[in-house]
Order: structure tokens, then sequence, then C-alpha cells
């Protein structure tokens, strides 16, 4: 018998599993959810669903470079600690879909789900779902991103497993790129140049600035001059090319990599877990559940 999308997303709802899997799992049973509810209790994979609703704020941030540098990919795997995250079953699985998306380009986490885990193999969601069950922790492939370069290099650099940066260079070397990458791990700059900073930004900046230029009692044309003299500040502060260097604060980033005859073509950072609002944990429920078996 045929399944319907009803059924599915009744059976997704019901225990929080993707859709192949409940889709797999109604035709086997041909349409009876409560059937095959019962039968992925005893496979395990309900109990990993009912993981899924838990925080997962931890995790780790890896990068790969293509052998050629023209392609570089940052992925971010989550889970609920970073005792986990520092676990070999989880760094491989994590290192796995890394390699994946650097050999597919893709970004879409949902489709990302459903490619191979191995050659010919299961889905990455089924040894996602297979990892949550022997480590017992919600684990979630969170995002990706690719950056290419295509007249020059892209370089990586993680820090601690936490902070992940590519950088594309026009020009230079990897050495160059490595520092600058370094750099953008540490600053956290918005863009590459000033001319990148939105409208909106600017708009929502000089509106700060200038209600608390208001209070000094200046005159209006003082009053403008200061407003503008703080954005220009601002846009040095949050621009790559005119922050002081880590490295050599006498220099900005922009002359450094000027004097190697190359140039900055874009940049991606991503921090593990930022974004995520972690839940407070009464450690001593944890462990009492736990202890009976919930």
């Amino acid at each position: 018998m045929a399944v319907t999308a009803a059924q599915v997303k009744e059976l997704r709802e019901r225990t929080g599993l993707g859709m192949m899997e409940c889709k797999k799992a109604l035709v086997e049973t041909e349409g009876d959810i409560d059937l095959a509810i019962d039968n992925l209790r005893k496979s395990g994979q309900a109990k990993a669903a009912k993981k899924a609703g838990r925080t997962a704020a931890e995790g780790i941030v890896i990068a790969k470079v293509s052998d050629d540098a023209k392609t570089g990919i940052l992925l971010e795997v989550n889970s609920e600690t970073d005792f986990v995250a520092r676990d070999d079953n989880f760094l491989n699985f994590a290192n796995q879909v890394a390699a994946q998306v650097l050999a597919t380009k893709e970004t879409d986490i949902e489709k990302l789900l459903q490619a191979p885990y191995t050659e010919g193999g299961e889905s990455i969601e089924t040894a996602r779902s297979a990892l949550v069950q022997k480590i017992g922790e919600n684990i979630q492939v969170r995002r990706a991103y690719t950056l290419d370069a295509s007249d020059g290099l892209v370089s990586a650099y993680v820090h601690s497993g936490k902070i992940g940066v590519l950088v594309s260079l026009k020009g230079g070397n990897d050495e160059l790129g490595k520092d600058v990458a370094m750099h953008v791990a540490a600053a956290n700059p918005l863009v590459v140049d000033p001319s990148q900073v939105d409208q909106a930004t600017l708009d929502k900046e000089r509106e700060i600035y200038s209600a608390q230029a208001a209070d000094s009692g200046k005159p209006a044309e003082i009053v403008a001059k200061m407003v503008e003299g703080r954005v220009n500040k601002f846009l040095k502060e949050v621009s790559l090319v005119d922050q002081p260097f880590v490295k050599d604060p006498d220099t900005t980033v922009g002359k450094l990599v000027k004097g190697a005859g190359a140039e900055v073509a874009g940049f991606i950072r991503i921090e593990a877990g930022e974004g995520i609002e972690k839940e407070e944990v009464d450690f001593a429920s944890e462990v009492m559940a736990q202890a009976r078996g919930q």
C-alpha cells in the first residue's frame, strides 16, 4: 500500500525522526503508525529521537581544503557536552561528514543528511542516529559553508576545534593565508573592507552615536562631525584590512597582504555553539534521570 505524506508527517511529529526513516518504517508496516513506532522503539531509533529535543550547544568546527587549494569548507557538528565533542566516535563522524561536504560542496543540511556516509553505504542521517544511540547525547549537523578561490587559494585555520576560519586570497601563499585566517579567528572582523558594511548597520550606528552626542551640549555642526568621526572609527574596527595585525600591531592586515602582492577576496568565520541558547542544567536531576533509564 502507498504511504501518504500525512502519515509520514504524523510519524515524524510523534517520534522526532527524519522523513526518510519515517517513510521506511511506514512502508514496512503498510501504513500502521502505531506498529511503526513499536518497531522504531525496538530498534532504538525512537530512543535516539527523544534526545533530539535536548539542546546541543557544544561541539566542534572542522575545516578542510581541497588538494589544489581552490575550495575550502567549514562544518559545525554539535553535541550536548564538551566531553562528547572530544570523543573519538564523535570526531570520526564529524570528519567523515566534512569529507562529504568537501567532495560534494553540499551545504544544505537536509540534503547533506541524506547523502551517503560511506561510499555506497548508509546515509549520514542513519549514521548520526546510530551515534546518538551509542553515545547517549543529541548530535546535530548544524551548518556547512564553502569558499572558493578562482584565481588564488583558500587557507584555513581552526582554533581548539571551536573557531573555524576560511580565507580566500588573490595572490600570496598558504602561509600568508593562514596568518590572515588566524587574525580573523582572534579579531572577528565583520567585513573585508569598509565598503562592504551594509547601510542598515551604518544607520544603526549613526543613530546610537547621534543619541550619545546629543547630550554633549555642543552645536549641531560639531555633533555631526563627532558622529561621523565615530562612524569612521567603527568602520576601521570591523573591517579586516584596517585592523592591526594580531602578530604585528604596528601594521594593518591590509598592508601586510598588499606587501606580499596579494589581496583578500573573502573570508568565513564560525564558532561552535554561537547563537544557541544554552539550557541551565540541574546535574543532580540529570544523574537521577539517567539512573532511572529515562
